[in-house]
């Protein structure tokens, strides 16, 4: 029963995070296949391997150095950072290089670093309720850890991996190939100083108070990203209102379509009322063509024609009109 608790508070809670951040991504969304992959890497691949690297690392550390408070500060302020967030990066890093059409924009650096650090969090807080929570302190334990890995520190994860999807995705909207090179590592770098920061932090403040303070610093930045991702979907809804308009000019889409692609609740209401009538996948569909279609003609007039944009933005127009009759408005 205990290890069930453990698994259910590890997962369950993390899946209303996931879907938090699904939900975020109001005009373009990820594709859910790739998104489940990205978040079981995290869960098994990143999980795993990060507990097996820490182990051996902690281990040299402490043979070398036979202390057990430098092995535990070594490994939680240097070598769990780098390992961690090298290893769920690293997910991140493969969606943009084999799916480069799908990482569009800040926010979508921002989706698939979240979800994979989410993924991450979900057997690390399993493990860390079971092995910290009820073999030191039984049920009591347990539900404290709760309490600390889902509520205090539910955000932490994918905060850190969030700056190495800004990264990727600063790389992927520039031409310059300074830019390009530079980006990904100053995101990775800023993931692994986060997560050593709050590591640190978190080792040298004991007590209810330093907890307390290492709470308000992770909040204050976890509504810093939370800030950077609504401006991230207001730039992307400017995107969509510059762009389709011409759209209207050409025919392609109607101008009530028009208005409620401009609006993620306009399109919430559409595909609600599209459901009643069996248009649901269509309409779900073409709104998510509209919003790739804007993203294709913001690419081309900054980045030009590279990936193919030009043909790209054709193929999305005969798409859009042969849905634009089943798509409610």
């Amino acid at each position: 029963m205990p290890l069930l608790l453990s698994l259910f508070f590890g997962f369950v809670p993390v899946f209303f995070l996931a879907w938090v951040v699904y939900w975020l991504d109001r005009y373009e969304k990820e594709p859910k296949l790739l998104l489940g992959g990205v978040f079981l890497w995290g869960a098994v691949v990143a999980a795993g391997a990060a507990y097996v690297i820490n182990s051996v690392l902690g281990l040299g550390v402490f043979l070398l150095t036979n202390s057990e408070i430098t092995t535990d500060l070594t490994t939680g302020s240097i070598v769990a950072p780098l390992v961690e967030e090298s290893l769920k990066g690293l997910a991140v890093l493969l969606v943009f290089l084999v799916f480069h059409s799908e990482f569009d924009s800040l926010l979508d650096g921002v989706i698939y670093a979240g979800i994979v650090a989410l993924g991450f969090a979900a057997t690390e807080n399993a493990y860390y309720i079971y092995t910290l929570g009820f073999k030191e302190a039984g049920y009591t334990g347990l539900f404290g850890m709760v309490f600390v890995r889902v509520i205090m520190v539910g955000w932490q994860h994918p905060f850190y991996t969030a700056f190495i999807g800004i990264g990727l995705a600063v790389a992927r909207l520039n031409r310059s190939w300074l830019v390009k090179a530079v980006a990904p590592l100053a995101g990775w770098s800023a993931a692994v100083f986060t997560h050593a920061f709050h590591n640190t932090l978190g080792s040298l403040l004991a007590g209810g108070l330093g907890m307390c303070f290492a709470s308000l610093l992770d909040w204050s930045g976890w509504l810093v990203m939370l800030a950077f991702i609504l401006w991230a979907t207001w730039r992307e809804q400017r995107w969509i209102i510059q762009h389709l308009r011409e759209e209207v000019a050409l025919g392609v889409i109607s101008l009530p379509q028009y208005r409620t692609a401009c609006s993620g609740w306009a399109q919430s209401v559409a595909r609600f009322t599209a459901l009643l009538d069996g248009q649901y996948r269509n309409t779900l569909r073409f709104y998510q063509l509209c919003a790739s279609l804007a993203h294709k003609k913001q690419h081309l007039a900054t980045l030009g024609d590279e990936g193919g944009n030009r043909a790209a933005i054709e193929r999305l127009r005969a798409e859009l009109k042969r849905l634009s009759p089943y798509a409610h408005a």
